[in-house]
């Protein structure tokens, strides 16, 4: 049992590790470098920017939101950076009720967008969605919590859903892989306000900078996205299946082989 337990969170962490190891992908295929970690707590910012920005909260002024956006300026000869609500629609269709196939925050899995099962009781409005659409949660954008939605359904008020404007011009898989990498997530942990439940307010997310390069590339980190997710889900699909045979073997080997 030791031994498949093993096994088990080896597959499982191989797994975690295919999806997440995305975002270097994404970065190098893309020619953006990340901008390096930065913890401090005290740095100085102009009086003009924050005239132009008309904010008064620090931490939107943070060095690592800025070098983030410093990071888009130089490739912008070969990659537009458009603000989110340029390329996306803000989908607000609610019903008052869950449906099939709701999720919530908790069925969404921090830094690969994958659903993990939860018993989470919900009651109240929610949010629908169309296959296709992003979910982009607004709270705690530190989780990173971002789905691809693989059919119709709802979910928690807690997610933004964003609905592509032009299919040709930008790839859902591609979206969801940016707004998960490094070079987003250095913008959105520090545009959140609130103590308790931080979020992103709706005016901050419309104007969240991502690169859209060519769709040809754009079709590259998608292809990759998608190879990546499809042999994460075969190895955790292994990983149970090993698990749940040695839970047998064990109950045998205790029991006794079960009869007919």
């Amino acid at each position: 049992m030791d031994a498949a337990r093993v096994e088990r969170w080896a597959k499982l962490a191989e797994a975690d590790a295919l999806l997440a190891g995305l975002d270097g992908y994404v970065l190098e295929a893309l020619g953006l470098t990340p901008p390096p970690k930065d913890e401090r707590k005290v740095y100085a910012v102009s009086k003009s920017s924050l005239g132009s920005q008309s904010r008064l909260n620090a931490d939107y002024f943070h060095p690592e939101r800025i070098l983030a956006l410093r990071a888009l300026e130089h490739p912008m000869q070969h990659l537009d950076c458009p603000r989110l609500e340029e390329v996306v629609g803000f989908i607000r269709d609610q019903i008052k009720t869950p449906g099939p196939n709701y999720l919530s925050l908790a069925n969404v899995q921090s830094h690969t967008g994958e659903l993990v099962p939860t018993d989470e009781n919900v009651t109240g409005a929610c949010s629908t969605f169309q296959r296709g659409d992003v979910l982009f949660a607004r709270l705690r954008p530190y989780l990173n919590k971002v789905h691809t939605a693989e059919a119709d359904g709802c979910c928690s008020p807690e997610f933004h859903v964003l609905r592509i404007k032009d299919a040709d011009a930008l790839s859902p898989d591609y979206l969801a892989a940016i707004l998960r990498s490094s070079l987003t997530l250095a913008q959105t942990r520090h545009m959140m306000t609130g103590n308790t439940h931080p979020r992103l307010t709706n005016e901050d997310v419309v104007n969240l900078v991502i690169p859209v390069p060519k769709p040809a590339i754009q079709e590259m980190i998608a292809t990759e996205a998608r190879r990546r997710r499809e042999e994460a889900r075969r190895l955790r699909a292994e990983a149970e299946a090993g698990w749940q045979a040695a839970k047998r073997w064990f109950e045998e080997q205790l029991l006794g082989p079960v009869q007919p």
